[in-house]
Formats: structure tokens, C-alpha cells, sequence
């Protein structure tokens, strides 16, 4: 192989990096949640109470379990499903307060722990290791949380899934919890590219690897999409972690369409007033 025909085949493999997918164009969360190495990377954000990054910070989700308690007058007589719940850290908490909990998530190494923590303290939860888009039950719920704004990370479709399985799967007059983030956080959002031996301080591999992170933000759609290219001695792999963005109008829309009769905007899921201006803002939505 000559010269030309490698700098050729560089540059036709850098412009596919960079290149702009259609919104949405790919869905790759098994890549992000399955993979042995990444999901233990996942599991030590989750786990760790003083930052923001899988799950929030400990006294925070503290807060909001006391407001969900509150709120929804959690007792022992109340069923709750909890998509996306992780290593169990509100599934634990409302089951500590009576509730009797179902959490589905993607993630084997986070339902693992998850099953462990509860068996240690003696609480009853049924953990399931699935994609929720997947998940089906008999069970009918109270109260469906999805929390840390993973709505966003689903599409149009994937949303519209999603909300009819919430409310097949609500009692009559059960609500639906969850956040977004907002019009304003998705203003402050920036197109970027980056690169970087083992990116993210070796995140995405054991193996030494190159890391390409190229943002790119879809103004009529108020979508974001971070893509990271990794490659490795062995593989290339391309991951799309896509974002939605919402105003209340635009959410509700979606919750109105599903069949969904009422709705109380805040600024969490720890009930802080409505604030036009946060990065983020949650809804209650009560099935008709």
C-alpha cells in the first residue's frame, strides 16, 4: 500500500468521525450499558454520592425520596416501577418508607449491585436486568418513576413506546415522575470537537485507546448528540448519546397524546418550585 492510499484512507475515515448523523440516526445504549467495562464505569459514577454524573449526589436524592414519600402519600399499600433504576438508590430508599418496588434496567453490573444492596438490609425489591423498551408486566403501578432525565435520551419513537407502556401499566389516577432537561440548559450547549489518548481518562476501555467526542447540536429539534468514536488496536466503535430537549409545551404534548389528563411542572424531582430558568425541570403527569 502506498503512501497516498493510506493518508486517503485516514482522511475518508476522519471525515466519517466528524460527519453529522440525522437525529436519532442510531441507537447505540447497549454499547454503553452491556459493555463489561463501561458498565462498571457507570456503576462507580452511580455509586459515587458526591457528584452528579449517573445518579445524583446523596443528600439530593435524600431529599427528593422524603418529597416523592410526601407527595404521592408512598405507604404500604403503594406499588412503584422505577425505569432506569440503576443500582437501586431510590428503589432502596422507597422501599425503606413501605412501598413495594419493581426497578428494570439495562445494566447487568448495576442490577447485580443492586440485588446485593438489597438483600444486605433485608429489603424485599424485584430487580430486572432488561431494556425497558422491552419491559412488560402484569403489575399495575401507583406511581412510575424515570429519573435522571433518561427520557431524554430516547427518540421520538422510543418516547412514544415508552409513554404507552406507562399508561397500560398505571392504576386509574396513578401518576408518571420524571425529568428533562430544559430549553435553557439546551441553549447553553455548544457544537465541539475533541480528541484524546484514552478520552474521558479511560472510560470507554481497559486497552489503551483514541478518542474522538464530536458534539453536535440540532437547533430546530433542541436535540444534542454527543458522538465518541473509539478505537482500539482491535476495534473501532462508534457511540451516539443523544439528548432531548424540552420546553413544557413540547413535553406535555407528548404526555397529552398518550393519554395522560393532568400535570404539576417543578424544578426537580425533589420538588422545588417551577423555574423557567434551570437546566432541568420534572413532571408529574396523572393517567385520565
Amino acid at each position: 500500500m502506498d503512501s497516498f492510499t493510506t493518508w486517503r484512507d485516514m482522511f475518508i475515515q476522519l471525515e466519517e468521525i466528524n460527519s453529522r448523523p440525522e437525529p436519532f440516526g442510531f441507537y447505540t445504549a447497549a454499547d454503553l450499558w452491556t459493555d463489561e467495562h463501561t458498565s462498571e464505569q457507570m456503576l462507580a459514577y452511580h455509586l459515587n454520592a458526591d457528584i452528579d454524573v449517573s445518579s445524583r449526589r446523596g443528600e439530593f436524592i435524600d431529599r427528593s425520596v422524603e418529597w416523592i414519600a410526601s407527595r404521592f402519600s408512598i405507604g404500604a399499600d403503594t406499588r412503584i416501577a422505577d425505569f432506569g433504576c440503576g443500582p437501586g438508590l431510590y428503589a432502596n430508599r422507597l422501599a425503606k418508607v413501605g412501598a413495594s418496588v419493581i426497578g428494570i434496567d439495562f445494566s447487568k453490573c448495576s442490577i447485580k449491585h443492586a440485588r446485593e444492596a438489597t438483600r444486605e438490609v433485608g429489603l424485599t425489591i424485584e430487580y430486572i436486568n432488561q431494556n425497558y423498551l422491552d419491559f412488560e408486566t402484569e403489575h399495575r403501578f401507583d406511581l412510575i418513576l424515570m429519573i435522571m432525565c433518561d427520557f431524554c435520551a430516547l427518540s421520538p419513537s422510543q418516547r412514544r413506546i415508552m409513554l404507552a407502556k406507562f399508561h397500560s401499566m398505571l392504576l386509574p389516577g396513578g401518576s408518571v415522575l420524571l425529568d428533562v432537561y430544559s430549553q435553557s440548559a439546551f441553549k447553553q450547549r455548544k457544537e465541539a470537537s475533541s480528541y484524546g489518548v484514552n478520552l474521558l481518562d479511560g472510560f470507554w476501555s481497559a486497552e489503551k485507546y483514541y478518542g474522538f467526542l464530536n458534539t453536535f447540536k440540532y437547533d430546530d429539534t433542541m436535540v444534542v448528540l454527543d458522538k465518541y468514536t473509539i478505537v482500539e488496536s482491535a476495534r473501532k466503535r462508534t457511540v451516539y448519546n443523544w439528548l432531548q430537549y424540552f420546553t413544557p409545551e413540547s413535553l406535555w404534548r407528548e404526555f397529552e397524546v398518550a393519554g395522560f389528563a393532568e400535570q404539576e411542572l417543578y424544578a426537580d424531582v425533589a420538588g422545588a418550585p417551577f423555574d423557567k430558568k434551570a437546566s432541568e425541570f420534572a413532571i408529574i403527569a396523572q393517567k385520565k
